[in-house]
């Protein structure tokens, strides 16, 4: 495989600010980092007790780049680090990683706006990966884009790492940076969650489950998707369109954790696409975001691309059907500009409809993307 996707982008924006990368624990953040380090530069972990006792005291090795994993979970982080970059400036090449939304985590008073740039890292893709047929793309499909799992090559050790990774993000992850000892019924959360992927998300529901408040579920919720273990992704909206407003449907990075295999293949669609817009967001500036349509007649597409408020592709998700969605139809007849793609996970059909739907197998669509 060649280089992660990020690694030019991290070097160029590191010729002029500070560079943050962000993403889901063992997606290959510190692998990243120290590929980049040269022999002179200094590479300093928050959780490894010695680095943390330098950071503590100021002890910094002289380098001309300093990478900081982990740093978040130090109170002060965001202040340690304007005063280093305020000292050093350009002179010093500073990356910092962490498994969790670096731009949440703003313990401590002062703001480093404006010196550094956010960059999201986010598990292997069928374009990172540059596959090209069917085979392999089941590969991906049953081991999940983490590095660890997907090179492992084996089924067996993949299940064996999710579970593993599941049980360390609770017991390290939110116990270093949540004020929660609820720990035993967001577990439990956890595991109820893969089965209502691909549906609007009930927090009514789950807190019935759960006999929790609504407010409880709901900061659960939340504090999955800044570690990035789950993502929401909301609906279209538009006065064309009698859609919901509200719903929100989620989807788990590990979309290994999806039993069902038409679920579990449209959440593996929808991380290549947070993927892309997440991309064309940090590296380009663009205004796109990834979203769903629904209306109150239940007509449902499962994503939408909308850049500054216009839907310009949207995709739906076929394990094997070929037959044309209705509710595409219906979506671009309200949006002929929008590009339409019906995929499917194990069919070769490759062709465009006289609606301009093109309906191809998956890999033909995600090797478009990055």
């Amino acid at each position: 495989m060649s280089e992660r996707l990020l690694v030019s982008q991290v070097k160029k924006d590191l010729e002029k600010k500070m560079v943050f990368i962000g993403g889901a624990r063992q997606v290959g953040k510190t692998t990243l980092a120290k590929s980049l380090l040269d022999r002179s530069g200094a590479y300093l972990n928050w959780d490894i007790a010695e680095h943390r006792e330098m950071i503590l005291k100021g002890e910094i090795p002289v380098s001309e780049m300093t990478v900081f994993d982990e740093l978040h979970k130090y109170k002060n982080w965001r202040q340690y680090l304007k005063g280093i970059f305020d000292r050093f400036g350009n002179t010093r090449k500073i990356l910092v990683t962490g498994s969790a939304r670096l731009d949440y985590y703003r313990h401590g008073g002062d703001s480093l706006q404006g010196r550094y740039h956010y960059l999201r890292m986010f598990p292997l893709s069928v374009a990172e990966l540059k596959l090209s047929n069917h085979d392999d793309l089941i590969t991906l499909f049953n081991l999940g884009g983490f590095p660890e799992p997907f090179f492992s090559g084996s089924e067996t050790e993949a299940r064996r790492w999710s579970r593993e990774y599941r049980a360390r993000l609770i017991q390290e992850d939110i116990v270093s940076l949540e004020n929660t000892t609820e720990l035993q019924k967001i577990e439990l959360m956890m595991l109820r969650l893969p089965e209502l992927v691909g549906s609007p998300l009930s927090i009514n529901s789950l807190r019935e489950d759960l006999n929790v408040s609504h407010k409880a579920v709901t900061n659960w919720i939340e504090i999955l998707e800044r570690l990035y273990a789950v993502f929401r992704i909301p609906p279209v909206e538009s006065n064309l369109l009698r859609a919901v407003k509200k719903e929100q449907k989620h989807y788990h990075y590990d979309w290994t954790l999806v039993k069902d295999e038409s679920l579990r293949f449209e959440n593996m669609v929808a991380v290549h696409l947070l993927k892309w817009v997440s991309w064309q967001a940090d590296a380009f500036g663009r205004e796109v975001e990834l979203r769903y349509f629904r209306d109150i007649d239940k007509r449902e597409v499962d994503f939408v691309v909308i850049e500054n408020g216009k839907p310009i592709f949207c995709v739906e998700c076929k394990l094997k059907d070929t037959s044309i969605s209705k509710h595409m139809l219906y979506f671009i007849n309200k949006f002929p500009e929008c590009k339409a793609w019906q995929i499917t996970l194990s069919d070769p059909l490759d062709s465009i409809t006289k609606e301009g739907i093109r309906i191809a197998p998956a890999v033909t669509f995600l090797k478009e993307l990055v």
